[in-house]
C-alpha cells in the first residue's frame, strides 16, 4: 500500500446491531472476530493521531473480509514513525481523513468481536475518533490478545508477548511489520493459536475468553465450575461450604450470570474472595419474578445469618419506642409489642436510632425521663431535670394527669398514628433558638433528633398502610409477556406467579390464592414480616407499572400524616451529609 492507493474492503449486508450485543455464551468456534491494528503519529488518543487502519474479519478459522486504509491526520508526521512504519507524509495527504473512514469501519466491526494486540491502545484511539466526529461508539465486546497470551503462555514459552515475538512462537503467515494490515494479520494467527491453548484451561465462549484474559485469582479460576448448570432465571443463589453451612445469599434476574461474575476480574471484594475460598457448591432457587426473589433471600438471611452477608442478617433485633402504662407514662425502649400496645413507633433498626428518636421527642414535649413508676398517691422527689425547667415534675404532683396527657402523651400518640405536625414544629422552633444565638453545634444535634423523628414517622406510616390490608393481589407486566403476579397478607408476601402471555391472569390468581400462605393478623406495623419486607413490597406496588387487582379493605394514609414532611426531611439529610462532607480532612 503505498502513494494515493488505499484499499476499503468491507462485507456488505451487515446487522446494525452493535458488537456489545454478541452473547457472551457463544461458543469461540461460532463467534466473528474483527482483528483490528492501529498506525498512529504517536500521541495521545485525543480523536485524531490516526494514520492507517488494518482489519480482519474471520470466524470458525475462516476470513470473511478485509478493511484496510491510510488515513491523513491532519498534522506532519514526525520523522521518528516514519522511519518506524515506512508512511510517509506524501502518502497521507490524498488519505480520506477519519470522519469518513469511521462510517464503513463502524459497519464493518458490526456485530462481532473487536481483537487487538494491546487493545486498549487501539481502542483508545477509535473510541475518541467516534467521539470527536460524532460516531456513537458501538461499545464491542474486546478481546486483548496481549493479556490473553499473559494467561495462557509461561515464561519458558516466550519471553515477552510483544506481538513479533508470538508471531515467531506460532509461526504466522504474515510478519508484523509495524503496517495495520499486516500487524492486523499476524494478531489473527495469533488469536487462533491462543484459542487452540484455551481448551486445557475449559474456557469454551467468547465470554469466557474474555474473562479468562483478565487478572482473576487462582481461586476463581479454581472455583468457576461452581457456576455451572445454573438456570438463567430469576431467583435466590446460595453458596454452601462442604458442610452445607450456607456462606453467602443474594439474588438476581439471571442466576446463572450473577453467579458467573463472582469468578471475573469484575469482583474484586476481599471477603467475597474468602467466600469462594470456602465455598464447595453454589444452590439456585428459582422464582417466579425479582419481587419474590429478594423476599426469599431476606427470609433465608434472616433464618441462616450467613457469614458472608452483611446486611439483613438478624431482623429480630428491631426495638420500638412505646408509651409505658401506668400513671404519667413515659418513652421505653422495647424489643417486642404486645397485642393491647397502642402508642409506639419504630421499628428502628438499633438501639441508638431509638434513643435519638427519643431524644427528639423530649425536646419537643414535656415527657418525663426518669425510670421511676410513679403513684397517683405518693410523692417521688423531682430530679435535676425539673429543677432546670426540662421536666413538669410529675413524681411531685406538679402537674395533674388529665394535663398531662394533653400535653405530653396525646401529642406522641397523634405524632405516631396521624400527624407529627406539634411535634415537628416545636422542634424546627427550638432549632431556629438555637441557630439565633449562634449556637450552632447544638442546632445540629436538634437538627438530627428531628430527622430521626420523621424518618421513623414516615416509615411505620407506610407500613401501617400496609399491614392493615388482610389480602391484596397486585400485578406487573412480564418483560416476556404476561403478569408478574403477587398476593400480599398484613404486608408480608404469600403467593407469587407469573400469568403466560396471551392469557387472562385471574386463573393464575386464583392458583396462587388457594396456595398461598395463611398470615393471621397481629399487633404494629409489621406484625407477620420483617419492616425490609414489607419495604420490598410496597416498593414493587408502588411503580407506575403496578396495577392494584384487589384488595380486602382500602389502602390509605392520613391525609395530615407524615409523609407531608418528606421534602423537610430530604433537606435535612442532605444538609447532614453536606455537613459531614466539609468536617472530614
Amino acid at each position: 500500500m503505498g502513494g494515493a492507493e488505499y484499499v476499503q474492503q468491507a462485507l456488505a449486508g451487515l446487522g446494525q446491531a452493535a458488537g456489545g450485543g454478541v452473547d457472551p455464551a457463544l461458543p469461540l468456534y461460532a463467534t466473528t472476530f474483527v482483528v483490528v491494528d492501529l498506525e498512529t503519529t504517536g500521541g495521545a488518543p485525543d480523536g485524531g493521531g490516526i494514520t492507517e487502519i488494518g482489519a480482519v474479519k474471520v470466524r470458525g478459522g475462516e476470513e470473511l473480509g478485509v478493511l484496510a486504509t491510510l488515513v491523513n491526520p491532519g498534522v506532519p508526521i514526525p520523522p521518528f514513525i516514519t522511519v518506524l512504519t515506512g508512511i510517509t507524509q506524501a502518502m497521507l495527504v490524498p488519505a480520506p481523513p477519519i470522519e469518513q473512514v469511521l462510517p464503513s469501519f463502524l459497519e464493518f466491526v458490526a456485530d462481532a468481536v473487536l481483537v487487538a494486540h494491546n487493545a486498549p491502545y487501539d481502542v483508545g484511539f477509535l473510541k475518541a475518533a467516534c467521539a470527536r466526529h460524532g460516531y456513537r461508539w458501538p461499545n464491542p465486546r474486546v478481546l486483548d490478545t496481549a493479556a490473553l497470551a499473559r494467561r495462557v503462555l509461561s515464561r519458558d514459552e516466550v519471553p515477552n508477548r510483544k506481538l513479533g515475538t508470538l508471531s515467531a512462537y506460532f509461526r504466522t503467515a504474515t510478519r508484523p511489520t509495524h503496517r495495520a494490515l499486516d500487524d492486523a494479520k499476524a494478531t489473527v494467527d495469533v488469536l487462533h493459536g491462543l484459542i487452540a491453548r484455551l481448551g486445557g484451561h475449559r474456557v469454551d465462549t467468547v465470554g469466557e475468553a474474555i474473562e479468562f484474559a483478565r487478572a482473576i485469582t487462582p481461586t476463581q479460576r479454581r472455583k468457576r465450575h461452581l457456576a455451572d448448570g445454573l438456570p438463567k432465571v430469576p431467583g435466590v443463589y446460595i453458596f454452601r461450604a462442604a458442610d452445607d453451612r450456607p456462606l453467602y445469599v443474594g439474588t438476581s434476574g439471571d442466576i446463572a450470570t450473577r453467579v458467573r461474575s463472582y469468578f471475573t476480574a469484575a469482583e474484586k471484594r476481599a471477603r467475597m474472595s474468602e467466600m469462594l475460598a470456602a465455598a464447595e457448591r453454589v444452590e439456585a432457587v428459582e422464582c417466579a419474578h425479582s419481587l419474590e426473589a429478594e423476599v426469599r433471600e431476606l427470609r433465608l438471611i434472616g433464618a441462616h445469618a450467613p457469614p458472608y452477608n452483611r446486611r439483613s442478617k438478624f431482623p429480630e433485633r428491631m426495638v420500638w419506642l412505646k408509651l409505658t402504662d401506668g400513671p404519667y407514662p413515659r418513652l421505653s425502649v422495647v424489643r417486642s409489642l404486645a397485642p393491647g400496645d397502642e402508642a409506639y413507633l419504630g421499628p428502628f433498626g438499633s438501639q441508638r436510632a431509638a434513643e435519638l428518636a427519643a431524644a427528639g421527642f423530649h425536646d419537643a414535649l414535656p415527657l418525663r425521663q426518669c425510670t421511676h413508676r410513679l403513684s397517683l398517691r405518693t410523692v417521688t422527689p423531682a430530679c435535676a431535670l425539673a429543677e432546670l425547667g426540662r421536666c413538669p415534675a410529675p413524681c411531685e404532683h406538679r402537674i395533674a394527669p388529665e394535663e398531662y396527657a394533653a400535653r405530653a402523651v396525646d401529642p406522641f400518640r397523634a405524632a405516631t398514628a396521624t400527624d407529627p405536625g406539634s411535634v415537628v414544629h416545636a422542634l424546627l422552633a427550638r432549632i431556629g433558638a438555637l441557630a439565633a444565638d449562634q449556637r450552632y453545634e447544638e442546632a445540629a444535634v436538634v437538627r438530627s433528633r428531628l430527622a430521626a423523628v420523621l424518618r421513623a414517622t414516615v416509615r411505620m406510616q407506610r407500613l401501617t398502610a400496609l399491614a392493615g390490608i388482610a389480602e391484596l393481589a397486585a400485578a406487573r407486566p412480564a418483560a416476556r409477556g404476561g403478569w408478574e403476579l403477587a398476593l400480599v397478607r398484613h404486608g408480608r408476601l404469600a403467593g407469587a406467579g407469573v400469568s403466560p402471555p396471551g392469557v387472562h391472569p385471574r386463573p393464575t390468581i386464583e392458583l396462587i390464592r388457594a396456595t398461598a400462605e395463611t398470615v393471621p393478623p397481629g399487633p404494629g406495623p409489621v406484625p407477620r414480616a420483617s419492616a425490609e419486607e414489607s419495604e420490598r413490597i410496597l416498593s414493587w406496588l408502588e411503580r407506575p407499572e403496578t396495577r392494584l387487582v384487589e384488595m380486602s379493605s382500602g389502602w390509605a394514609s392520613p391525609a395530615a400524616g407524615a409523609a407531608r414532611f418528606r421534602d423537610l426531611l430530604s433537606k435535612i439529610e442532605s444538609a447532614a451529609s453536606h455537613q459531614l462532607s466539609t468536617e472530614r480532612p
